[in-house]
């Protein structure tokens, strides 16, 4: 009797199929050329096409996108005019249907938010808004909505660029791998600014750090910042020049390590719009997007010892103004979010080399610019 139970129950696991956890794709957008807000898809574990779950209509220019840590909330910057107050919204994410369900909504974050992020905890919302300069801390309600501002901090300064620096243009907000410095990089005026951040101070959560800012290439436009999953190197997009600066980071303190270019060695042009940047989640590549004349994904080796980096090549990313990509938490592809062609482009990604084949699938969508993964 024991021979057959056990020959029935190795039976039974050999037959069983573990459950596949459901992936969804959330798409950021422009609204003025077209598009009707959010977009959520699933991706089939079956076939890898993704599936259109939900559209969030009623926002407007949707351009930038966090997720809460424990992916239940969504929450989006409203990204209006130079002289319009800017908002947030907050959303609940039914990760089992993929649909989104507005909470409520915020004004007041300044002018021109283009970016969005939470503290691991979910307790407060962090808006960088372009044409404000400036940063605003949204506190989180219980229910995962936002409640009205309670701290906006005002850079000063301006770069040697006229058209693109006379004034700070906070670009975006990120945290440390520790959850306690936010990183603000400001296009308008060449730094990466550091603030400490506290949740125990309800009011003003952020101070200056002891470390206040790191300079970078005057002229180069500080833009979208990331760390190495080690937790000691820190890469950004400089957008004017169409370089990337790294750094080392030790006891809350940035050290520029390295500035090189993205461009290809033929490229005799100024016109980059270098946007956004990824490391893949192996730690050995980094890639940066280039809108402008290029539309390409710069990629770069990371040298194991030091996190310098080495340009080894370039993707075309199939269409017009890569202003944002994402790679799959497991590393085998990388989407590329195309402005102006409407695209999304699907590329698989080598992990050895690093480079990156198109995989002859994309999605329609008007005007991608935030593309956000959950699982």
């Amino acid at each position: 009797m024991k021979i057959i139970t056990t020959l029935l129950l190795l039976s039974l696991l050999a037959t069983h199929k573990p459950m596949q956890k459901k992936q969804f794709l959330i798409v950021g957008t422009y609204t003025s050329t077209g598009s009707k807000g959010i977009y959520v898809f699933m991706k089939d574990p079956a076939t890898g096409r993704f599936t259109p779950t939900d559209t969030m209509e009623g926002i407007s220019n949707p351009s930038f996108l966090t997720l809460s840590p424990d992916r239940q909330y969504v929450y989006a910057v409203s990204e209006f005019g130079k002289n319009s107050p800017g908002s947030a919204f907050a959303y609940a994410f039914d990760r089992n249907a993929g649909t989104l369900a507005a909470i409520n909504q915020q004004t007041g974050t300044g002018t021109g938010p283009c970016h969005i992020s939470t503290d691991a905890g979910n307790r407060f919302v962090f808006t960088g808004n372009y044409n404000g300069g400036s940063i605003t801390v949204l506190p989180v309600q219980a229910n995962g909505g936002l409640g009205a501002p309670i701290q906006q901090i005002l850079h000063q300064g301006s770069g040697p660029v006229e058209s693109r620096q006379k004034s700070p243009h906070v670009h975006s907000v990120n945290f440390s791998p520790d959850g306690k410095q936010l990183f603000v990089p400001d296009l308008g005026t060449d730094k990466v600014m550091i603030y400490d951040f506290d949740p125990a101070r309800s009011m003003r959560p952020l101070q200056p750090a002891a470390q206040p800012f790191v300079s970078t290439e005057p002229g180069g436009g500080p833009r979208h910042f990331v760390f190495h999953p080690n937790g000691r190197y820190a890469y950004l997009v400089l957008e004017i020049n169409g370089k990337t600066a790294a750094f080392s980071y030790a006891n809350g303190r940035l050290t520029l390590l390295q500035t090189i270019s993205g461009a290809p060695a033929d490229y005799s042009g100024s016109n980059f719009g270098s946007a956004d940047i990824h490391v893949s989640p192996d730690g050995k590549f980094l890639y940066m997007s280039s809108r402008g004349d290029l539309n390409t994904i710069s990629i770069y080796r990371i040298s194991e010892k030091d996190g310098t980096l080495s340009l080894i090549g370039h993707q075309p990313t199939l269409g017009k103004e890569p202003r944002n990509f994402l790679i799959s938490p497991d590393g085998e592809y990388l989407l590329a979010a195309n402005q102006k062609s409407n695209t999304i482009v699907i590329f698989k990604r080598n992990a050895e080399t690093g480079l990156l084949t198109a995989t002859g699938e994309e999605l329609s969508i008007p005007a991608p610019v935030c593309l956000k993964w959950v699982e």
